[in-house]
């Protein structure tokens, strides 16, 4: 038995919900369909498939090795597409998993720029601060910033965050303006905190070779880039906050940049995969998007 092949009719029963579609689209007897799929079941010694005579189910069995089976299948055609000089257009399911405000304020605006570019993708994408587990829940890559811990993911810089502090006028209508960093300990502030330790993340300032590294107290700490600039705007405390959110809200008056003579540093970007995802095209051509996207940024 051709596995390969079997697993490519396993995974057609299911996406088109029976065999007789399944051979449709395969251009093969139903017959042969069915006989593939029994012999996949005979060879696991599982059952995959709930057959009845007007629907196709998939068991719990069958639905893990599903999940296997698209990985497989992706990584023979990404392995396939890589060595051909003819591809030109990387094509299929592409799942990545970005930081929910980069994906919502940055990454899903520019988009319709990477369709255009690429329309045979489908990208699935995840968005969240959540350090997701690549290898485990089948991600092909992820965006990620700050220092990346040892592992045996694949990782490639592809640009970095630059922070400015800023509060809304009511805060600062209430409190008034911080002129130096030390000032803050004086002020409600609100931190951002790791979802994976719970630490709370220190601020840092630097001014003509001085820096100040401080653990500033406050209100409220969340652990979700969304809910922090929303705490910002609502006058709750003083943010320290990515630039790009940050040019449009002033720009609208709902944040105000303050101590502006003291930068913050930047923090890296990258992207990471598994060691087996470096040869897909999907993954090259997304990450030489990203990596384009964030040049673009920069030189604002």
């Amino acid at each position: 038995m051709d596995k390969l092949q079997a697993m490519k009719v396993f995974v057609q029963v299911v996406d088109s919900g029976g065999f007789s579609r399944a051979a449709d689209s395969l251009n093969m007897p139903k017959a042969t369909v069915s006989t593939l799929v029994q012999n996949l079941e005979r060879l696991l010694k599982v059952k995959l498939l709930h057959r009845t005579t007007r629907k196709v189910n998939v068991t719990a069995d069958g639905a893990g090795y599903y999940e296997r089976c698209l990985r497989i299948l992706a990584d023979v055609k990404d392995t396939e597409e890589s060595v051909s000089r003819t591809q030109s257009s990387p094509s299929g399911r592409l799942r990545v998993d970005v930081p929910s405000g980069l994906g919502r304020q940055l990454i899903i605006p520019a988009l319709p720029d990477f369709f255009s570019r690429y329309p045979d993708i489908r990208l699935e994408m995840g968005s969240g601060d959540r350090q997701v587990d690549l290898v485990e829940e089948g991600i092909d890559c992820a965006l990620r910033g700050g220092v990346l811990p040892d592992s045996t993911l694949i990782a490639r810089r592809v640009g970095a965050l630059y922070f400015a502090t800023c509060a809304a006028p009511s805060y600062l209508a209430r409190f008034g303006r911080p002129l130096h960093p030390r000032d803050l300990l004086d002020h409600h502030c609100v931190n951002y905190f790791s979802s994976k330790t719970g630490k709370i993340f220190e601020w840092d300032f630097a001014k003509d070779g001085e820096r100040i590294q401080l653990a500033l107290d406050g209100p409220l700490a969340v652990n979700d880039s969304e809910a922090y600039l929303a705490a910002g705007l609502a006058g709750i405390g003083i943010l320290q906050t990515p630039q790009f959110p940050l040019q449009r809200h002033v720009a609208l008056g709902s944040l105000e940049p303050v101590l502006m003579e003291w930068v913050s540093d930047p923090l890296p970007l990258h992207v990471i995969y598994p060691q087996n995802r470096h040869l897909s095209a999907k993954v090259r051509v997304f990450v030489e998007w990203i990596s384009e996207l964030f040049a673009a940024v920069d030189s604002r």
